[in-house]
């Protein structure tokens, strides 16, 4: 019993750790990710492309964050393979230092101004390999953790990975939200807007000592110790997998709703050329208000996933976080702020939630160990840049001096959602299926006693490992 007791805290602690490894890791990666999102709704228009058509810059700066996820799919294939091959610890080092260094190097680009054309062709080239790097962080994470945590505990300890990605937007715009208020115009515009790309500099070390300390998953161990590492993992999910890698592409068209939160809603409240007026500093607090919420309600989402399934919070989340995008944009329109804020905080901290916090357990619960990394990689990066190149397609169809943006663009967003509710309604639940039987086909998942007798035991013996 004592070796048992012993063997129990062991895996717990083991958990606690992948899942602050994978937490730290993507808050300081998403940094990386969101200061550039943050910079090309707000600054970049003026700083990297001609002033001469303000609609034009708009929509270019808009569409160098989507050249972002363009880069996605491929780095999900090399990058898939490489976690499914050589451990998720590897991967997740090679994506931290791709990212830390393409963001610092954007920290130093020349403007249009000083160099012309060349200025938004480095701007892009940079963005693709932010992108590519950035396709396996998600996936490989995920996989680190859930392949660590206890039966019956998946769906919380996963959601981390997701709460680290919101901590990231917070961290993002608390450092632009004190150069934005506190720095003129012309210092922000001139230099001050660097800063947040250079200071990855400590974002690049900070995640190098997290990371090198990550254990490799059991779950791969075994899979090398027997032989079982394919040579090909790919191959093998688009062999035997291609239907829920399917399934994850339209779930993770999900991803409009932050980019109507973040990104098309900063250049609607903000770009002088659309009228609204909103100051940088100001409308940056919404979506740190949300991304607070979101931060503490994540878990509870993540925990709640475990006893009822992944399923009915993601279909919920969908559908409601669609239907509120009319009224967040509404309220942005007539420039209420304690009204955008509120919805802001419905909409993206509560409701979208109910996907956000479980697709990091849902997504790898769908493939089995051998191609997990490779399958979840593919099919969510591929869905994400879809949705990544909205911002361009919002800014097109709802350009400055346009009427009705909010019905035009929530009409859009709430039939995408749709989409995405559809799609996990198809899919099967895997919450009460163990991590060894996940992606076999047929497999028949434990009874709900046994399994919440089971659930008991993991939550009990986490509890005594922190005592």
């Amino acid at each position: 019993m004592q070796t048992n007791a012993s063997a129990s805290s062991g895996h717990s602690s083991q958990a606690r750790k992948a899942t602050a490894s994978g937490w730290i890791g993507s808050a300081l990666e998403y940094y990386d990710f969101f200061i550039y999102a943050q910079a090309a709704a707000l600054i970049f228009p003026q700083l990297f492309f001609p002033s001469g058509n303000p609609k034009i810059a708009i929509v270019a700066s808009l569409a160098t964050y989507g050249v972002g996820y363009v880069a996605r799919p491929i780095g999900a294939i090399v990058l898939g393979h490489w976690g499914d091959t050589h451990g998720r610890k590897n991967v997740l080092l090679l994506c931290m230092f791709l990212m830390g260094l393409s963001t610092m190097a954007v920290g130093l680009l020349p403007t249009y101004h000083q160099i012309g054309f060349l200025a938004p062709v480095l701007l892009v080239v940079l963005r693709l390999i932010q992108g590519f790097a950035v396709a396996g962080e998600i996936s490989g994470a995920s996989s680190m953790i859930l392949e660590h945590a206890p039966f019956g505990r998946r769906g919380y300890y996963a959601s981390f990975t997701l709460q680290g990605v919101q901590a990231g937007q917070i961290l993002a715009a608390a450092v632009f939200l004190p150069l934005a208020y506190y720095m003129d115009d012309a210092s922000f515009n001139s230099w001050g807007w660097r800063i947040p790309f250079l200071l990855s500099a400590i974002v690049l070390i900070a995640g190098y000592i997290i990371r090198r300390e990550v254990h490799e998953t059991p779950a791969f161990e075994k899979e090398g110790a027997s032989g079982g590492v394919p040579r090909s993992p790919i191959v093998e999910a688009f062999k035997y997998n291609w239907r829920d890698m399917l399934r994850v592409v339209l779930c993770s068209l999900m991803n409009v709703i932050p980019v109507v939160a973040t990104i098309f809603g900063a250049a609607y409240a903000v770009q002088p050329s659309y009228g609204i007026g909103f100051s940088k500093s100001l409308y940056l607090w919404i979506p740190v208000i949300g991304n607070i919420v979101a931060v503490l309600v994540i878990p509870y989402v993540g925990n709640l996933s475990d006893r009822i399934g992944r399923r009915l919070p993601i279909i919920v989340g969908a559908l409601g976080a669609g239907l509120l995008s009319f009224a967040y944009l509404y309220a942005i329109s007539i420039h209420n702020v304690p009204l955008a804020m509120v919805m802001s905080i419905l909409m993206w901290g509560v409701i979208y939630q109910g996907y956000n916090a479980i697709f990091p357990s849902f997504y790898p619960e769908l493939f089995p160990t051998r191609s997990r990394v490779s399958a979840m990689a593919i099919g969510q990066n591929i869905g994400t840049t879809i949705t990544a190149l909205l911002p361009a397609l919002f800014a097109y169809v709802a350009p400055p001096g346009s009427h009705n943006v909010p019905l035009t663009i929530g009409a859009i967003t709430f039939g995408i959602t749709i989409v995405c509710a559809i799609s996990a309604w198809s899919a099967r639940e895997n919450f009460r299926v163990r991590l060894s039987d996940l992606g076999e086909k047929n497999v028949v998942p434990m009874d709900k006693l046994s399994y919440d007798a089971l659930r008991a035991q993991s939550m009990a013996a986490g509890k005594k490992a922190v005592a």
